[in-house]
């Protein structure tokens, strides 16, 4: 994308930046188990070797497969959305949970179009030190407004597209998911869509990040809190065997 660049492996450049305490406790026990091997019985070192192993792979592995995401897959040129209405968008909005990678890439590629950024970071629910790092090294894109889950302040019939990439898995609650996406129907106008871009709680997600897959919803979870909230599913695809994208739009309305 001619002008806006994302710099070589900044994907996972950032994850390692802002968990380096994970990766750092991670490499700690690895160490610690090859030192402590070696006092322990034969029988016992074959455990501890392929514990080691184990652990070793799990990190390596999950490292991988998020620099293929993040930094491969082409996630963040938007080549994955072909056949969204993008280019008669008068009104796009972008909602993230605290850390926003996209709003100025989809100003760049939509310049046509309005862009409203929301951002429902709540530092009472999102503790993660991750995302708090995230915040300090990144500033917030220009114009961004502090919201509730409860309390989307988009008018109804107002939004073309709405983007929520990596960030609607944030809501916890399965009601406040609900009521969440409820309020983004009521925002769309005819033959507007909502577009979420999630990891799913699957056998790849768990390969991947093995017991960090539980911070993802299965695909069942999202289709059920789509419909009640309201919304249809057009299509779902995949950008990679690892991120799934939902292109959803009011009941009732023609594709």
């Amino acid at each position: 994308m001619a002008g806006i660049k994302r710099k070589p492996l900044q994907g996972v450049a950032n994850i390692i930046r802002f968990n380096w305490h994970y990766y750092a406790a991670a490499i700690l026990l690895i160490g610690a188990g090859l030192v402590i091997k070696t006092f322990l019985p034969e029988w016992m070192r074959t455990l501890a070797t392929l514990f080691i192993l184990l652990a070793a792979f799990s990190l390596v592995i999950s490292l991988a497969v998020s620099c293929y995401v993040y930094d491969l897959s082409g996630l963040y040129s938007f080549g994955w959305l072909p056949d969204l209405p993008v280019a008669q968008a008068k009104s796009i909005v972008n909602i993230h949970a605290g850390f926003d990678e996209t709003s100025a890439l989809l100003m760049h590629k939509y310049p046509r179009s309005a862009l409203r950024v929301l951002d429902f970071y709540d530092k009472s629910k999102h503790t993660e030190i991750s995302i708090q790092r995230a915040r300090k090294a990144y500033p917030a894109f220009p114009g961004t407004q502090t919201i509730t889950t409860g309390n989307v302040p988009l008018p109804a019939d107002s939004a073309d597209l709405i983007f929520l990439i990596l960030a609607a898995h944030e809501i916890r609650d399965s009601g406040e998911r609900i009521h969440f996406f409820a309020q983004l129907q009521n925002a769309l106008r005819a033959g507007g869509k909502v577009v979420v871009v999630e990891h799913l709680r699957d056998v790849y997600n768990f390969v991947a990040y093995t017991f960090g897959f539980f911070h993802f919803y299965p695909r069942k979870a999202w289709q059920r809190a789509f419909g009640k909230a309201g919304l249809q599913q057009v299509t779902e695809s995949k950008i990679t065997p690892f991120l799934s994208v939902f292109i959803l739009q009011k009941n009732g309305t023609a594709s």
